[in-house]
């Protein structure tokens, strides 16, 4: 199939919003699969990891290909749980389209907000699958409205259902006008019902309305109260999306298998092939003002980006990738312009869950896993060596929360380190550190569940039985005033000595990360020493100067110093770099700053008072209370992680089990004075580093 008939596909969404199982029914529809995989039974072809069928949620995205009406259409289903946020976050940067999936009675949650908000970030077309509407309490159009709402969605409803909740029948569409029926999965086309010839009629007129804001044809027919072809509706629709204009709206349960092969239809006919996505804009590797373009044909240069790296016991490392131009064979050699070495690729694999099929080349638009590159990781761009080009990399998301993780001897401690590095690859999200003082390894990650999976992945995969200490909070380390410092490294023990003097200025960078600034002149410095410097600003800041946090936000001018002809060398200007920061970060009024967690709780009202008063004494503030269903209310509201350990159980015991809350990362935040002694004074006993 061409790539004009080709679609790159996510499927996202809040936790338990009914993604894995909008998936399965497509994997079934399509013919992918012989039977449909129910994820409560820990039986779904997308959850294949051990650890997903166990709690029947995804953690990992997984990839599969699949056909619908002579199209190929490459589907990512991503986890809905925020510890697992990065997954969404490389799946995005890859895809062409997504469908994002609410639930019909959650509406929009927290996590639905931060898919968006990715969405947004890549600027990736989307539309809305309103799933679970045979569900109590299911509102199609109250969802809608959320859409609008919340996550200014400019949502149009393209579907309405055919009762609801234990009733729903079937949906009628309003483009074609005509009632959809799934006896047995199977469709059956019939006539719109009687009773909801009114009801249709005004959400066509709607429907009509909205595409006549970006289709003077179709607004000359709509004014004129002329009839409007089907095909026309189509085109412009397919126009909006692409243009991320508006959201339009599909309904159904996948569950009961309603809705599915409408929304399939839908994806073929609305959402961007990668000829649509177009251009592909890049940096000159050497040059990062230079830009280069990659066009989604055959003949154009080879350009890729690795989104994705698993290690499989049988196959070894596989990289996943998304192609962007170009064709790339079996047994060709790569550029990875990243790190500027070259690669060969021994095999291409095309993805079905846990099936590989190989195939001997692929061309632009495709996702597929390439076997046999040694150094290639996530966020890594691949092109074709005789004409270079850098893709815009991945956001990265910073870990909030650690434990130590030892073993019962010093062989396993040995399997311990390979397993976590192999696992560092896969997830970026995902740290490892060993503190120089106590030799204690320490894993960090996006929260307790993300690191409660890669322990028990350890113990599964890699047989490595793993003893972890108490969760602790990653805080983060910063300055608030600008000071400038001395430092002169002097060493004499017979013989050659060691000799660096730096004078620099450390000042706050908020926002900004680390930067460091060369202000020397006249070579009181040599050229040739200054990275070392640099590199001995940067492990200090990696090892935390307070306590073992990343210092975060500085920026440093290097302004003078002084060298030795014979005693200098880079070594000596590595060390007087760490140790003339860190004093001069103490001199710099530090402080600590916490991971703040957006929550979002759905309630009854008799809960409410309780709720609030337990988020005020964890020194959280509640944003906003709203109508969240007949007798509840939705809290948005925030507070510090390190308040939040036991939470879930908290909030069960406060409203007798009836109140289901979403947490997120949302920034971080100054901790307050009265608490950084006590933080600092744990991190000093856990390290046994007196001050």
């Amino acid at each position: 199939m061409g790539i004009i008939k080709t679609r790159n596909i996510g499927i996202a969404a809040h936790i338990d919003a009914g993604k894995t199982t909008v998936t399965e029914r497509i994997l079934f529809y399509t013919g992918t699969t012989r039977k449909i995989g129910e994820v409560h039974d820990g039986a779904a072809t997308m959850d294949f990891m051990k650890q997903e069928q166990e709690r029947g949620i995804t953690i990992a995205s997984a990839a599969i290909s699949c056909a619908w009406k002579d199209h190929s259409v490459n589907i990512i289903d991503t986890p809905g749980h925020v510890d697992f946020t990065i997954e969404v976050e490389r799946s995005m940067r890859v895809l062409d389209g997504i469908v994002a999936v609410f639930c019909a009675v959650g509406g929009v949650e927290a996590q639905s907000e931060t898919v968006w908000g990715q969405a947004d970030r890549y600027r990736v077309p989307r539309f809305a699958f309103i799933n679970k509407m045979d569900r109590q309490g299911a509102d199609f159009l109250d969802v809608v409205k959320q859409l609008d709402d919340m996550l200014e969605a400019n949502a149009v409803p393209y579907q309405l259902p055919i009762g609801a909740e234990e009733n729903l029948e079937g949906i009628v569409d309003l483009v074609e006008l005509k009632a959809m029926y799934f006896p047995e999965g199977n469709v059956e086309v019939r006539e719109i019902p009687a009773e909801m010839k009114d009801e249709v009629e005004m959400w066509r007129e709607n429907l009509l309305e909205k595409l006549s804001e970006f289709s003077d044809e179709l607004a000359e027919l709509f004014l004129e109260e002329q009839e409007v072809s089907s095909e026309l509706i189509h085109s412009v629709t397919r126009d909006c999306v692409l243009k991320n204009l508006f959201t339009p709206c599909f309904c159904g349960s996948a569950y009961k298998n309603v809705g599915v092969q409408p929304l399939m239809d839908a994806v073929v006919a609305y959402m961007p092939s990668p000829l649509n996505k177009g251009t592909i804009v890049g940096q000159d590797i050497y040059d990062s003002e230079k830009a280069h373009r990659r066009h989604p044909e055959h003949d154009e240069p080879f350009s890729a980006l690795a989104f994705k790296v698993i290690t499989d016991p049988y196959v070894g490392q596989q990289t996943f990738v998304r192609t962007y131009s170009g064709t790339l064979k079996a047994g060709d050699r790569v550029l990875n312009a990243t790190t500027g070495k070259t690669e060969r690729v021994s095999r291409l694999l095309r993805i079905k869950a846990k099936d590989r099929i190989e195939v001997s080349e692929v061309g632009p638009g495709d996702i597929v896993a390439l076997i046999g590159l040694k150094n290639t990781y996530t966020g890594h761009t691949l092109c074709d060596e005789k004409q270079p080009i850098l893709l815009e990399s991945l956001n990265i998301p910073e870990p909030v929360i650690s434990v130590s993780a030892a073993t019962a001897t010093r062989k396993e401690l040995e399997k311990l380190h390979i397993a976590l590095k192999k696992m560092t690859l896969e997830d970026p999200s995902f740290t490892v550190r060993t503190d120089e003082r106590t030799n204690e390894t320490i894993i960090a990650g996006m929260g307790e569940l993300h690191l409660e999976i890669i322990v028990d992945r350890l113990k599964t995969e890699f047989g490595v039985e793993a003893v972890v200490g108490e969760p602790s909070v990653e805080y983060k380390e910063t300055i608030t005033r600008a000071v400038q410092h001395e430092y002169r490294h002097v060493k004499q023990s017979g013989g050659k000595g060691q000799f660096a003097h730096t004078i620099m200025t450390v000042e706050p960078n908020p926002g900004n990360g680390f930067e460091f600034v060369n202000a020397i002149v006249g070579g009181t410095i040599p050229k040739e020493y200054i990275p070392a410097v640099r590199k001995g600003i940067e492990e200090a800041m990696d090892h935390g100067i307070l306590a073992d946090y990343n210092v975060v936000d500085v920026k440093v001018t290097l302004v003078d110093g002084s060298f030795h002809a014979v005693d200098s060398s880079e070594m000596a200007f590595k060390l007087c770099g760490r140790q003339c920061f860190s004093e001069a970060f103490k001199k710099a009024s530090p402080q600590l700053l916490e991971p703040i967690m957006k929550l979002d709780l759905a309630t009854p009202d008799d809960f409410i008072g309780d709720l609030v008063g337990d988020i005020n004494r964890r020194r959280g503030k509640v944003h906003s209370m709203r109508r969240y269903r007949k007798g509840s209310q939705k809290i948005l509201a925030e507070a510090p992680l390190m308040e939040l350990f036991g939470y879930s159980t908290s909030v069960r015991s406060l409203s007798s089990g009836r109140a289901n809350h979403g947490m997120e990362m949302k920034n971080f935040q100054p901790l307050p004075e009265n608490l950084k002694e006590k933080v600092l004074e744990a991190a000093r006993k856990r390290l046994g580093r007196e001050e």
